[in-house]
């Protein structure tokens, strides 16, 4: 059956920390881009830096919305950010609420991350080992911008794992409350501002030894060893981002049996059964577009 995504306004798909739109034959949304363009979508991504704070990237997203209106001659954008691109995704709404219809937060640490509180404690500020782990994420940053295309951009790991604290985003928080909800596990008004609201997530399920193929999954491998310094969400979280800290407007499921990077198909396609990371985001734009957006 045909499906029909055909959004009024564009879509722009925003990456987290470390992305990229693509390097070579590999996609960071794998094959998200071309089955909401097969559904009708218009769809774009960004390119934000890999490495920085939530309000630098979020300008960086601004920029780029008045690139795609001006492009396309659209009145609004639909975002969908993924990790840290949903917080830039509500800075750029917050900023600028008539640019901007929807947002949409997939895996989003929208009340920080335990894993970046843990790394935070562990290195020192002013340390050795913070300078280290700083050049060389920072490094690694600049490498994967070069490779995809935009090495201009700034990087700045620190400021990036600062930013994910949850002592930092209930800062950004304060400044930026549109769709949070009033109590810890709850939904946030879906309409704010003219802007609506949506988030979705999943969690680590079961052991590593009931994945099945998932098994030879390092990425999966990677978020499960994440996993365990988790402590208020040891047992709901996907390996970077807890369940509930990802809550942001409509709640559509915070425990989609995927990990961190399951949610946007990288190799989830290959490995996983039963939920189809591409889907979701099909039937999201068919739920934009069935609200008029």
């Amino acid at each position: 059956m045909q499906r029909n995504a055909t959004t009024q306004y564009p879509i722009l798909l925003v990456h987290g920390l470390f992305g990229f739109e693509s390097i070579g034959n590999i996609a960071l949304f794998h094959g998200i881009k071309q089955a909401l363009r097969q559904a009708g979508a218009r769809v774009f991504i960004p390119y934000l830096s890999a490495t920085h704070s939530n309000e630098l990237r979020g300008e960086q997203l601004l920029a780029q919305i008045d690139r795609v209106l001006a492009g396309t001659g659209a009145a609004k954008i639909n975002v969908i950010g993924h990790s840290q691109g949903a917080l830039a995704a509500r800075y750029a709404a917050a900023m600028q609420p008539k640019k901007v219809a929807s947002v949409t937060s997939v895996s989003g640490p929208n009340h920080g991350s335990e894993l970046a509180d843990y790394l935070r404690k562990a290195l020192i500020p002013d340390r050795l080992p913070e300078h280290v782990a700083a050049t060389v994420a920072t490094l690694f940053a600049e490498f994967l911008s070069l490779l995809s295309g935009h090495p201009q951009l700034p990087q700045n790991a620190i400021a990036a794992l600062n930013a994910l604290t949850t002592e930092s985003v209930g800062t950004f928080n304060d400044k930026y409350p549109q769709g949070l909800p009033n109590t810890w596990g709850g939904t946030g008004k879906e309409l704010v501002n003219g802007v609506r609201y949506f988030s979705w997530s999943g969690i680590l399920k079961g052991s590593l030894v009931d994945e099945g193929p998932n098994l030879f999954d390092p990425l999966h491998s990677l978020c499960r060893a994440f996993s365990r310094y988790f402590t208020t969400e040891a047992e709901e979280n996907d390996g970077l981002v807890g369940r509930y800290s990802s809550h942001l407007g409509t709640v559509i499921r915070s425990d989609y049996p995927l990990d961190h990077m399951d949610t946007i198909n990288q190799t989830a396609g290959l490995v996983r059964k039963g939920v189809d990371p591409v889907d979701l985001y099909v039937q999201h734009a068919e739920r934009l577009r069935n609200l008029g957006l």
